[in-house]
C-alpha cells in the first residue's frame, strides 16, 4: 500500500470534511490537524482553504462521472443510459446516507466571493450536462429535452437529500421515462 503524500492527505481529509460537515464549517486548523501535518507543509501545497476546495472538487468530478459512465456503460441505447443514470443515483446517494452532491452543498454554503470554487461548480454541471447532451444527439429538441432532464436529475439529488429518502429519484426516473418515451 502506498504511503500517502501531504498533499494527498489534506485533499482527503478536507473532501470528507468539506461533504460532510460542509465547507464553512469547516477550518484550515481543523484540516491540519486531521490530516496530520504541519500548517507551513499545507501552505507550501495549498494558498487558501478555497484552493483546497478547489482541489477536493476537481477530484470529486473526476470520480463522480467516472463512476456514473462506468454505471450505465453496459447499456446499448442512449436513452437507456439515461435512465440508468437515476439508478446510479439511488445506488450512490443510499451509500452516502443521502448526503446530496458535493457541488451543490458547497454552493450553499460558499461565500460571495469564492469565484474559484463556483467555477468548478458550473464546470462540473456543464459536463453532467455535455454528457446528458451527447446521449441525446438523435432526439428531436434535444437541448431542451436536455435541459429537463438535468432538472429531474438535479431536483431528485436535492430532495432526496432533503427528504432522506429515494422516493424522489424514483419519481424523477418515471417523469424521464415519459419525456423520453
Amino acid at each position: 500500500m502506498k504511503i500517502q503524500g501531504v498533499k494527498e492527505r489534506i485533499i482527503e481529509t478536507a473532501s470528507d470534511l468539506f461533504y460532510n460537515q460542509g465547507y464553512n464549517q469547516t477550518g484550515i486548523n481543523q484540516i491540519i490537524a486531521e490530516a496530520g501535518v504541519a500548517k507551513a507543509s499545507m501552505y507550501q501545497h495549498f494558498r487558501s482553504k478555497e484552493d483546497i476546495a478547489v482541489a477536493y472538487l476537481q477530484e470529486r468530478h473526476i470520480n463522480w462521472m467516472g463512476d456514473l459512465k462506468s454505471f450505465v456503460s453496459n447499456e446499448k441505447i442512449n436513452s437507456d443510459k439515461i435512465i440508468k443514470s437515476f439508478d446510479y443515483l439511488q445506488t450512490w446517494l443510499s451509500e452516502v446516507d443521502y448526503r446530496g452532491c458535493g457541488f451543490q452543498n458547497i454552493i450553499c454554503d460558499l461565500p460571495k466571493d469564492h469565484q474559484k470554487i463556483k467555477d468548478q461548480v458550473v464546470l462540473h454541471k456543464n459536463d453532467v450536462k455535455e454528457l446528458v447532451l451527447s446521449l441525446l444527439h438523435e432526439e428531436k429538441n434535444p437541448v431542451e429535452l436536455c435541459n429537463e432532464l438535468l432538472v429531474l436529475l438535479e431536483g431528485a439529488i436535492i430532495l432526496s437529500q432533503i427528504q432522506r429518502n429515494d422516493w424522489p429519484i424514483i419519481a424523477a426516473k418515471n417523469a424521464a421515462k415519459k419525456l423520453l418515451s
